[in-house]
């Protein structure tokens, strides 16, 4: 049975976020090296952006680094630095062809020149594409995020650029990563952790949260679509009573 039948297409998300965890603990469950696991998890990214886009889910982002990989023995790092090089040459006919936009977020400027210049050159050839925005959080952390963001606003006000008083909502999000994104709606985590990991603290704070046990080189199309059903099940009220709503 194909999960996509169930899907109401105008209860779509607008934005769903993914932590795709667990590539590591794939691979040693297969007695191989955590790389095998990183190169599996490819295939599931593919499976989730062509599904995504199908389906018509205007903005997904993906955890592919945070801020605390760095910290991971250097062979990790390297080779997860060239799967993204080559993920990124080989799947830019896929977002050409689907009409999907790549962006980035995160400190971007510790990434590897080549990285930096390979991403920048897939960012700008599929700049114009409109179906989907796809956001890879790179080199990303939500506390680093926060505390930028309150340094250029505080730097503004000191400059009399912004009041005090003019501080609200719209202006923090103006100054996130995620200007150009709006609010996320759906997050998934795989591989069974419950945990945020410091990943868009902001921009989740009315979203719905799905964990699931598969790993993330396991999950599919199905699974995906298992978890956009979970949250068209899900009353979101924002503060509201259900009899506001109704």
């Amino acid at each position: 049975m194909n999960l996509k039948n169930n899907i109401l297409l105008e209860a779509l998300p607008k934005h769903i976020a993914i932590i795709m965890d667990g590539n590591g603990r794939w691979a040693k469950q297969k007695g191989m090296l955590r790389a095998f696991g990183h190169e599996n998890g490819t295939k599931s990214v593919r499976q989730v952006v062509e599904a995504s886009a199908e389906l018509g889910v205007p903005n997904l982002t993906l955890y592919a680094f945070s801020t605390e990989n760095w910290k991971r023995p250097k062979l990790e790092v390297k080779t997860l630095m060239k799967l993204l090089i080559s993920s990124l040459k080989k799947e830019i006919k896929t977002l050409q062809d689907n009409d999907i936009k790549l962006a980035a977020i995160g400190n971007l400027n510790l990434l590897p020149n080549t990285v930096f210049k390979e991403l920048h050159e897939v960012m700008e050839a599929t700049k114009n594409n409109t179906r989907m925005t796809l956001t890879l959080a790179l080199s990303y952390g939500s506390r680093e995020e926060l505390l930028n963001t309150v340094k250029e606003i505080s730097n503004k006000v000191k400059n009399n650029i912004i009041s005090p008083e003019a501080i609200d909502e719209s202006i923090i999000n103006k100054h996130l990563y995620t200007q150009n994104l709006p609010d996320v709606d759906l997050l998934i985590r795989t591989s069974g952790e419950q945990r945020i990991s410091n990943f868009l603290l902001w921009q989740i704070a009315y979203a719905e949260l799905y964990f699931t046990d598969t790993l993330w080189p396991d999950f599919t199309k199905q699974d995906l679509y298992k978890a956009i059903i979970e949250y068209q099940k899900r009353e979101r009220r924002f503060g509201k009573t259900s009899e506001q709503l109704s």
